[in-house]
């Protein structure tokens, strides 16, 4: 496998921590208008996708394969955790 094709997996395995993080972060921008006024929209995304991208990791590691169920479920839930972190979690003032 060459540098070119280790970067596109690579990409490619943290697509859905990326694209789960972003449309969480959006959503709860969304939903939680008014008491997320003071809460930037990029420390959503950034908390959700590192979230999402740390259990894909962990599911890796702890089934040997990418791409299982459980894996998915476990990102979601981290994204979940993380984003309730950043956007209601305690914060300075």
């Amino acid at each position: 496998m060459g540098v070119l094709d280790g970067l596109w997996h690579l990409l490619n395995f943290f697509a859905p921590a990326l694209a789960v993080g972003v449309l969480a972060a959006s959503a709860t921008k969304l939903l939680w208008w008014k008491e997320l006024r003071s809460v930037g929209w990029s420390r959503l995304a950034a908390w959700a996708v590192a979230g999402s991208a740390a259990a894909l990791l962990a599911g890796l590691l702890w089934t040997g394969r990418d791409g299982k169920m459980v894996t998915y479920a476990a990102m979601v839930v981290a994204c979940a955790v993380s984003l309730g972190w950043a956007a209601f979690g305690r914060r300075p003032g």
